[in-house]
């Protein structure tokens, strides 16, 4: 049929669906993750558009089949423009197409700069959270105060009820106090130290979020974490090759991981190999890996599969359509070429 209906959703409306709804996305992120292990599942490398003499800008699609019961396809476009700050406007924005597996055709469009930020703090909080081995966390340490900290500082949060500190570094100091203030909106009683340098925050977390727009790395050590802390490394290239090649390394997906000059990518080129590397995340969920293994800091390092945002688009379409929020576009596919009058 041609008349098949595309559901809209805009970010509004995504913000609304996954209010308070933080396990459920959790449940959807490790969901997805074993299905891709389990082999269930189609991840084309991402493709990045470049610009001249624009360096830090570019726009991603992330194409993807996600097997199981998601049994979805789809693709998000993301630009990432990272100046758009001093603009006032967010870094990020994005766009997340899904694909009926019956005929192919669109059936939804939503914002997705919303799942993607969430589906990353989710991936995140689920590795911190298992790399801890059951011992809780009570300070969180956040180098960079953006809107990726801020969520995985949400679902951390789902997981780790203790917590009851931050420890803020930022290299705009007015960003780490506009940080706070937002995290005081919905946690009051949390206490914030913000940090004058990196080392504090390293030293004083349980758990170290990095979420920066380094281009490169620029940290060689991290010796002052204690031995059992856990490093999330989100932004791919804060710590050096040398750093990355001395600690216990979790992944995502090392194929995807390795590549676009992330510390891990240019560990590789120096090694040759990727032996630095002991597991992915859906390991740690089936437990083919153990939380941790001795004498290492364990960092996770995710690059951001695409499945993991057809996982959450498939549930905010379900959770739209059981709500009857977003708008049906009709009449978008043209009639067969066999009754076409033009």
């Amino acid at each position: 049929m041609n008349d098949q209906p595309i559901l809209l959703l805009t970010g509004d409306e995504i913000l609304t669906l996954f209010q308070n709804r933080e396990m459920e996305i959790m449940d959807a992120v490790a969901g997805a993750a074993l299905v891709h292990k389990q082999g269930d599942a189609a991840l084309p490398h991402s493709s990045f558009v470049r610009f001249p003499e624009r360096e830090r800008d570019r726009i991603i699609a992330l194409p993807g089949y996600l097997g199981g019961s998601f049994n979805t396809a789809g693709i998000k476009w993301i630009a990432s423009f990272p100046e758009n700050v001093d603009r006032g406007m967010e870094r990020a924005s994005a766009v997340l197409i899904l694909n009926s597996m019956e005929n192919g055709r669109p059936k939804a469009i939503m914002e997705s700069s919303i799942i993607s930020a969430r589906r990353t703090a989710a991936s995140a909080a689920i590795a911190g959270d298992i790399l801890r081995d059951k011992k809780p966390a009570r300070t969180i340490g956040l180098i960079g105060c953006g809107p990726i900290n801020f969520e995985v500082l949400r679902f951390l949060q789902a997981r780790q009820p203790d917590i009851d500190t931050l420890v803020l570094y930022d290299l705009d100091i007015a960003r780490a106090r506009q940080f706070s203030e937002k995290c005081m909106e919905r946690t009051p009683h949390l206490k914030t130290i913000f940090a004058e340098g990196h080392e504090k925050v390293l030293a004083s977390g349980d758990i170290t979020v990095f979420s920066t727009t380094a281009g490169v790395p620029w940290l060689g050590d991290i010796s002052a974490c204690p031995d059992d802390a856990v490093i999330l490394h989100v932004s791919l290239r804060d710590l050096t090759p040398e750093v990355i090649l001395k600690a216990d390394n979790i992944v995502d997906d090392p194929d995807h991981v390795l590549k676009a000059n992330t510390s891990l990518h240019l560990l590789e080129q120096q090694t040759g190999n990727r032996n630095f590397i002991r597991g992915t995340l859906a390991d740690l969920l089936d437990a083919s890996q153990p939380p941790r293994v001795s004498g290492k800091i364990p960092i996770f390092s995710p690059f951001g599969m695409g499945l993991l945002d057809l996982a959450l688009g498939e549930l905010a379409l379900k959770l739209a359509r059981e709500k009857e929020i977003g708008q049906e576009i009709k009449g978008f596919f043209p009639p067969s070429w066999l009754e076409r009058q033009k």
